[in-house]
């Protein structure tokens, strides 16, 4: 394990962050356009939701297998270094998207990535911080998030200014993952050895906490649809070149907000309580929701889109923290991996019925998601208050 620390921060967290940084950079090219680049090959709604509810549902059902894997095998780097890799590779495949049915699957495979990287990698960074796990998540996901505000200013300029398709900015950002790989080379894990554990004991063995917690956040997850809702919801109020050009922007300000109060809502949660920091994000998010069904100009979806941001910088780092501070260190992937994986399961029906609801109504889709949310809320504040 890699114990050099600059500024108290370890040097294992730093060099995710700049891996996160590159990676979220390319990724965060692509995010802004995907919703309208599958509405131009052909896509509806439902599209949007199923390659959105899919995005996120592979990734995180992978997630326990890989940490589950990673604890028995003692092994972090490997999967981490697969994940990134795998990714790069799938980015570079959208170019080559005819139909949005092509879009659906190197989009969801290159989630694939995703769950085997994150849960070892998530692993790594509480090993390297143990005393300030929320300030290490917090770090890592302000740095990564830094790369979706740097990668959404990116692409708004070879949009905006350069007037660069689709494909050629999906090419130019995949062009950029493999840029993520180099510093991959000099972090340090720990030496473990195999440990002689099945899948089906690691899950039993999990705390009652965090298994209510695993609940709470399903049905959290349930409202959370996908992000690409929140870009067509904007796009509905502006024409011509600046109904691509504004929501890039806007989900460009949702990033500066999640990137910005990442590392502060972290270090105040290992002060005053992670609990604390997840409800009031639970509830925002509700709130943000409610919003959503009564914006039309730009000036509100401005504050909303800062709003969303908000919560993610409130719930994402610190709910990762958490379920690492309720589990013990010897299932501590497999505990994340776990966590990961249930919010997956409840992101596709989650994206599919936002899809659905949108076609009656776009905002039946932002009420669902307001009330469902309210829910997870009660349940955390019933259980850890």
């Amino acid at each position: 394990m890699n114990k050099k620390y600059f500024f108290g921060i370890s040097l294992n967290v730093l060099i995710l962050g700049l891996v996160s940084f590159l990676n979220d950079m390319s990724s965060e090219m692509i995010m802004p356009i995907l919703p309208m680049f599958i509405t131009a090959l052909g896509g509806g709604s439902i599209a949007v939701g199923l390659i959105g509810g899919l995005r996120d549902s592979i990734s995180n059902v992978l997630k326990v297998f890989c940490g589950y894997w990673s604890d028995k095998t003692g092994k972090r780097k490997t999967f981490i270094s697969s994940g990134y890799t795998l990714s790069s590779v799938f980015k570079f495949m959208l170019v080559f998207s005819r139909t949005w049915e092509h879009v659906l699957l190197f989009a969801s495979s290159e989630r694939i990535g995703k769950g085997l990287r994150t849960a070892p990698r998530d692993a790594i960074i509480s090993e390297s911080m143990p005393k300030s796990k929320g300030k290490g998540f917090g770090i890592h996901r302000a740095l990564d998030t830094l790369g979706a505000i740097v990668g959404s200013l990116i692409v708004f300029f070879l949009f905006w200014f350069l007037k660069f398709d689709f494909r050629t900015i999906i090419l130019i950002a995949s062009m950029i993952a493999l840029t993520s790989l180099i510093p991959l080379y000099f972090v340090k894990e720990k030496k473990k050895k195999q440990q002689n554990i099945t899948l089906r004991v690691s899950l039993k063995n999990l705390p009652r906490d965090l298994k209510f917690f695993l609940l709470i956040s399903f049905v959290f997850y349930l409202a959370n649809f996908s992000y690409m809702f929140f870009i067509l919801r904007a796009q509905e109020y502006f024409t011509g070149r600046y109904s691509i050009g504004i929501p890039i922007l806007l989900y460009a300000l949702f990033n500066v907000f999640y990137a910005g109060l990442s590392e502060p809502f972290g270090a105040l949660s290992d002060r005053i309580g992670r609990e604390k920091i997840i409800a009031l994000g639970y509830l925002l998010f509700s709130l943000t929701s409610l919003g959503f069904i009564f914006s039309n100009s730009l000036p509100m979806f401005m504050v909303l889109f800062a709003f969303y941001g908000i919560t993610y910088a409130m719930i994402d780092g610190n709910q990762r923290a958490f379920v690492s501070d309720i589990s013990s260190e010897k299932f501590r992937a497999t505990a994340l991996g776990t966590f990961h994986t249930t919010i997956g399961i409840a992101s596709l029906p989650a994206s599919m019925l936002a899809g659905i609801l949108w076609q009656i109504n776009p905002s039946i889709t932002f009420a669902y998601g307001s009330l469902v949310s309210l829910i997870a809320v009660v349940l955390f504040i019933y259980k850890f208050y």
